[in-house]
């Protein structure tokens, strides 16, 4: 009787077919403001399949003619540093900041919230928004609209407490992000 010993190949060893941790990222790309940027920009994530969960944009330079794209993302470690080095090959692109990695980063986002309801529904409903420190920004006999500003997980749960008390509409701006310090960046 002889052993025979059976050669396991190398890509059996390889992981790399293992689906990686998708991570959530807020890229902060400063762009030159001329026609056609933004579609460039989206294109780029549209052609290869990546998702945009948020979007918002905003000339922050007059004088230079810049502005800001603010992009909410996710994928894996290898796919969001091919976003940013993609990002960086646009020509219009002059920055990319990866504001999640950075410690010192802050990012907020408002929302405007309608709640309908009567008697105990409403006195519960105005209740909760002291607690989240929404503001009352206008009112009827049967309906509120709160103006409500924070990290987009507080805005998902006062919309979740909000929803059996009568919520009617959301609409909300997008996050937007920014690096603490006396640098820009």
């Amino acid at each position: 009787m002889t052993d025979t010993v059976q050669s396991i190949p190398a890509s059996a060893y390889d992981m790399s077919h293992v689906d990686e941790v998708e991570e959530r990222r807020t890229l902060a790309v400063i762009v030159d403001n001329e026609p056609g940027v933004l579609g460039r920009v989206v294109g780029l994530f549209s052609a290869r399949g990546y998702n945009i969960e948020s979007l918002t944009v905003a000339e922050v330079d007059r004088r230079k003619h810049r502005s800001r794209i603010t992009i909410v993302t996710n994928g894996s470690a290898h796919t969001l540093l091919q976003i940013e080095a993609l990002l960086l090959r646009l020509v219009p692109v002059a920055n990319v900041t990866d504001i999640t990695k950075s410690k010192r980063g802050v990012e907020r986002e408002l929302a405007l919230i309608k709640v309908a309801g009567t008697g105990d529904k409403r006195v519960e409903a105005l209740r909760l928004s002291e607690i989240f420190r929404a503001r009352v920004i206008d009112t009827t006999n049967e309906s509120f609209i709160f103006e409500l500003t924070g990290v987009s997980d507080k805005i998902d749960q006062f919309c979740a407490l909000m929803k059996p008390l009568g919520l009617v509409e959301v609409s909300r701006t997008g996050v937007l992000s920014i690096k603490r310090g006396a640098q820009a960046g």
